[in-house]
């Protein structure tokens, strides 16, 4: 088949720029997020959904941007890790996967943050929070109430828990963790810390358990975990009862489900808590969890739950 001029320009230039036909792609405000499923074509999400492009990207060029991506993370793919979560230098968030794992090619996803510093102000603006949602998380940050922001991937977590961060007075000491470095603060008094993997040259990992443990140590007034899934809820159950409030997004169906999902986790730890320790601590400490949606109108808050009020 005959290539046209057009064509063949854009494939050469697809081979000089460092991230190929992602380049543009990186620096597109319109596109959230891309992802590689195979050679030869790229799927891209924003406000149109999700949208197929069929482009020159075989196997060799995927491997090549892949690690020109990972480059500045000092993150590790290889036979040994199979699997990485990296921060880009724009901030971004990397995931990939190698063959043997997928069945025969690569897969990498980049998830694509603002750089602008959000804040509640912001949301209700743009309809994902409403006056009332307002009012409530200002009343809970200001009685030092912890909260809880749940919901599916790509709902507005991360984006709700920055901007309540950033509604915070100074005069807060800040400590976040998170697995890649996702949360937008502000604040000046903020140290953020992720995870690390065990590699060749640092044999021992750091998990979220881990980084919790230290964070105490560091003297928060506010302590912020980016995700809740796993035995790490424990260390969170520990802060709480210590009487440092806790901002945390965790994955559920629901409000009351994000809640009862969290209670149950500490045991997880194989720790000798019980369900009634864990459910009395959390829900004296949470003021408020909220849930958020990917609805057709947009990101939403369209749940709010006060645990205490039941």
């Amino acid at each position: 088949m005959n290539q046209t001029t057009d064509q063949i320009a854009q494939q050469e230039r697809g081979r000089t720029l460092p991230f190929g036909p992602l380049q543009d792609l990186m620096t597109d405000a319109t596109v959230e997020e891309i992802w590689i499923n195979r050679p030869n074509e790229i799927w891209i999400a924003g406000s149109r959904g999700s949208i197929r492009l069929d482009v020159d990207f075989d196997d060799d060029s995927q491997h090549r941007v892949l690690e020109r991506l990972l480059r500045s993370s000092g993150r590790r793919l290889d036979r040994t890790q199979p699997f990485v979560d990296a921060t880009l230098a724009d901030g971004s968030r990397l995931h990939a996967v190698i063959p043997n794992i997928t069945r025969e090619h690569i897969s990498f996803n980049i998830r694509k943050f603002s750089s602008k510093t959000i804040r509640m102000a912001d949301l209700l603006e743009s309809g994902v929070i409403d006056s009332n949602v307002h009012d409530q998380i200002d009343a809970a940050l200001a009685s030092r109430k912890s909260i809880l922001i749940a919901g599916a991937t790509q709902a507005g977590k991360t984006t709700l828990l920055s901007a309540l961060l950033n509604s915070l007075k100074e005069g807060e000491r800040i400590i976040s963790v998170e697995d890649t470095f996702e949360i937008k603060c502000d604040a000046p008094d903020w140290v953020a810390m992720q995870t690390r993997d065990a590699s060749t040259e640092t044999s021992q990992a750091i998990d979220l358990r881990r980084l919790i443990r230290e964070s105490l140590r560091m003297r928060p007034t506010r302590l912020v975990v980016g995700e809740v899934r796993g035995a790490e809820a424990l260390e969170l159950l520990v802060a709480l009862n210590s009487g440092i409030p806790a901002y945390c997004t965790i994955h559920a169906n629901s409000a009351k489900a994000a809640l009862e999902k969290l209670i149950t986790l500490p045991l997880m730890a194989a720790e000798n808590v019980s369900v009634e320790f864990a459910r009395s601590v959390f829900t004296d400490s949470i003021g408020l969890v909220i849930f958020c949606e990917q609805t057709p109108a947009g990101r939403r808050v369209t749940e709010v739950y006060a645990p205490r009020h039941d």
